[in-house]
């Protein structure tokens, strides 16, 4: 009897001590979630590579690709349309709809001579770039242009795209 309440003493010490070391944050499934959450967060640093990347993404037409760095909660700025700010185009679908525009409406459409810049937090981005290419109406495309970027975690929440305004020469 004596050997009973001993090993029933043990269980319950030993439970407790397992409780106490749960609350105490020792629970070891909560530390390698947290060492995972940090090792995600490490590889979703965007960098100038990132931007590099998307780039090189659209001047593959690959709309997978390039909506693999995108949020579900995006928003894309086209340079224009019917506001002040272009067109504005909000989550994964309608951003994937309106860059499958882009593509078909100038097939060969290429962003070329590109620098691009990260803030020091990784949170913004500006591309610059000359888009080129000819239209389905066959007029020819070449403009500097720029995107700013927004990002959490490590992917795009907003796309801004600018083009300089190309006026006839007259001379």
């Amino acid at each position: 009897m004596m050997q009973g309440m001993n090993i029933a003493k043990h269980t319950l010490a030993a439970g407790l001590l397992a409780v106490i070391l749960g609350l105490l944050g020792c629970d070891s499934n909560k530390t390698d979630r947290t060492l995972q959450n940090q090792n995600n967060a490490q590889e979703m640093t965007v960098t100038v590579e990132t931007l590099k990347q998307i780039l090189e993404a659209f001047n593959r037409h690959d709309l997978d690709a390039i909506m693999e760095f995108f949020s579900d909660d995006c928003s894309f700025d086209f340079p224009r349309g019917p506001e002040s700010w272009g067109q504005r185009f909000i989550g994964k679908a309608q951003v994937r709809e309106a860059l499958a525009g882009r593509f078909k409406g100038i097939p060969d459409v290429h962003y070329g001579d590109d620098r691009h810049w990260i803030s020091a937090d990784g949170n913004t981005g500006i591309s610059e770039w000359t888009l080129t290419g000819t239209t389905t109406s066959g007029i020819n495309v070449k403009v500097r242009g720029c995107d700013l970027w927004e990002f959490r975690n490590g992917k795009v929440t907003r796309k801004d795209s600018y083009w300089k305004i190309v006026e006839p020469s007259t001379k």
